[in-house]
Formats: structure tokens, C-alpha cells, sequence
């Protein structure tokens, strides 16, 4: 078969017509542009141009308005664009205030977007508030009057507060808030049996104190799950206490003790220094002995009777430590 020119260029005609039409409806959602007319919607398809000339797919804008308009909810493709180049999730969004209009929940459009804006999911928390969502703490102990550990578990039933979703504080904090609550209750108890014997004590007592204030969340109900009863507290503090005063004890009593011994070895030392006195002072008596018999002062005779008395003394001495030995024999 043999191409003439004129086929060859129907031909490429085509393909470059082939080619057009394919970059156009790339470039414009042709077919978005009909679900939605056929869907009631009425957009321009340059509104389309415009839409990927700012770089928003128009899908993401052109669905949730689809099915925003279904359900009987006014809004507009403008703040559903700005809301997409915003970063928030329209789809999402929509859900939300579709959620909330069939729950009969006021909320506007331009809460949920800042909703949204700020990180919380606004779909979950609209059915929050159709269906209250139940927080269970882990075991909270306290310690009784009495000194007796209280191991409490409870569960919290809080719904979205969506006027208090921007700013509102979260789980944790609740969770937190109610742990202080439940301590605070046990420990002004008089004894942990109270505690045993009537647990919602602690529920009505956490109740009253308004922990949802500031939360993102409004508790309905605070039950107490489990009750425990752990250690004894003021038994184990009294036990380390007594053996704290039991080390100052012993410390003090070997502070004592080195004091003594110090003082002992300080009188032995004095001893000694007055028996080398004593010593001293004998070793002078002959000298002086032998200076009175140079001056005169004292005889030969009176000299020898003095060691007559000396040697007699001894003597004497001598006979009586040997009858003190013989009676101890005895």
C-alpha cells in the first residue's frame, strides 16, 4: 500500500490531534467537570484551569464539594480551596461538618477548618460527641491515713468539647488531673478500709473538682474500676526511721568511746609523767644528802641511823607482803 502525501498528512493530523486532546484533558479535568454538573454542582471549567494553574488538584476540592452539596450543606469552592492551600484536609473537614449536621451539632465551617488547622481530627472529635469515648488509667496509688497503700484504676467517659477543641488541653492531661484527684482522696482518708469499703467516694470526690476545666473534653463520669491495697507505707517509714536513729545511736556511742580511750591514753601519759617526776625528785635526795654532810647540817650518825630506818622499812615490808602472799594462798 502506498501513502500518498495527502494520507500521510491526515495521518500526523491526526496523531497531533490525538496528542492535543490528551494533554487537554490531562491539563482539565474534563470528566470531574461533568460528575460534578451531573451532580447539581455548578463549576466553570476555567474555575478547573485555575485550579491547577495555583497547583490544587481539583479533585481534592471538587469531591468534598460533591458530597457537601448532597448532603444539604452550603459551602463554598473558594473556602474549600483556601482551606487545601491552608494544608488541611477537606476531605476530612467535610466529613466532619456532615457528621455534626446529621447529630444536629452546630459547628461552622470556619471552626472546623482552624480545627483542622491545628492538628486535631475534627472527624473523630465530632464522633465524640455522639459517642462518648471511655480513658482508663493505669493503677494510681495513694496512701491512706494509716499508712496503707491504695492502688486505684478507674475509667473516664469524656466527650468533645468542639468548643474547646482549638487550645484545649488533651487525654494526658485529663488522665493526669484525675490521678492528683484520686490521690488527694486517698490520702485524706482515715483509713484505707474507707477506701475498700465505698470506692465511688473517690469518683464523687474527683467529680466535684471540675477537671475538664481547660480540656478539650467534658467528663461525664468517672468510675473506679479496680481497687488494691499495696504496701504499708508508714510501717516501712518507721522501720527505716528507727534504723536511722539506730546508726546515730552507734555513731554518737563510738564518738564516746573514742573520746574515752583518748582520754585514757591523755592520764596514762600524765602518769608516766609524774612518775618520771617522782624519779626526778629521788635522784636529788643523795645529792642533797651529800651537800648537807659537805655544809655540815646533818652527821655521820644521823646519816646511818637514816639508812637504819631505810633498811628496817624494807625489811618490814618484805615480811609483810610475804604474809599477804601466804593468806592469798589460803
Amino acid at each position: 500500500m502506498v501513502l500518498t502525501p495527502g494520507t500521510v498528512l491526515v495521518i500526523f493530523a491526526i496523531v497531533i490531534a490525538i496528542i492535543l486532546i490528551g494533554i487537554l484533558l490531562t491539563f482539565v479535568p474534563v470528566m470531574l467537570w461533568i460528575s460534578a454538573l451531573a451532580a447539581g454542582v455548578k463549576i466553570g471549567i476555567f474555575t478547573l484551569v485555575g485550579m491547577r494553574l495555583r497547583r490544587v488538584i481539583p479533585s481534592r476540592v471538587i469531591n468534598p464539594l460533591i458530597k457537601a452539596r448532597k448532603a444539604g450543606i452550603e459551602v463554598g469552592i473558594n473556602q474549600l480551596e483556601s482551606h487545601y492551600l491552608a494544608g488541611g484536609n477537606v476531605d476530612r473537614v467535610v466529613n466532619a461538618l456532615i457528621a455534626a449536621h446529621r447529630a444536629n451539632i452546630e459547628l461552622s465551617f470556619e471552626r472546623c477548618a482552624a480545627i483542622d488547622l491545628a492538628g486535631r481530627n475534627v472527624l473523630e472529635a465530632v464522633q465524640m460527641s455522639v459517642n462518648p469515648k471511655v480513658i482508663e488509667t493505669p493503677f494510681i496509688p495513694g496512701v491512706a491515713m494509716n499508712g496503707i497503700e491504695v492502688k486505684a484504676k478507674a475509667r473516664i467517659t469524656v466527650r468533645a468539647n468542639i468548643e474547646r477543641l482549638v487550645g484545649g488541653a488533651g487525654e494526658e492531661t485529663v488522665i493526669a488531673r484525675v490521678g492528683e484527684g484520686i490521690v488527694s482522696t486517698i490520702g485524706s482518708s482515715d483509713s484505707h478500709k474507707k477506701i475498700l469499703e465505698t470506692p465511688d467516694l473517690i469518683s464523687q470526690t474527683v467529680l466535684t473538682k471540675g477537671l475538664d476545666a481547660g480540656t478539650a473534653f467534658e467528663i461525664l463520669s468517672i468510675d473506679i474500676a479496680d481497687v488494691d491495697v499495696g504496701k504499708n507505707i508508714g510501717a516501712e517509714l518507721q522501720t527505716e526511721q528507727a534504723e536511722a536513729d539506730k546508726k546515730i545511736a552507734q555513731a554518737k556511742a563510738e564518738e564516746r568511746r573514742a573520746r574515752a580511750v583518748a582520754t585514757e591514753q591523755e592520764m596514762k601519759a600524765r602518769v608516766q609523767e609524774m612518775r618520771a617526776k617522782v624519779v626526778e625528785a629521788e635522784a636529788e635526795v643523795p645529792l642533797a644528802m651529800a651537800q648537807a654532810l659537805r655544809e655540815g647540817n646533818i652527821g655521820v650518825m644521823d646519816y646511818l641511823n637514816l639508812k637504819n630506818i631505810e633498811s628496817d622499812t624494807e625489811m618490814r615490808g618484805s615480811i609483810g607482803k610475804m604474809t599477804d602472799d601466804k593468806k592469798n594462798e589460803k
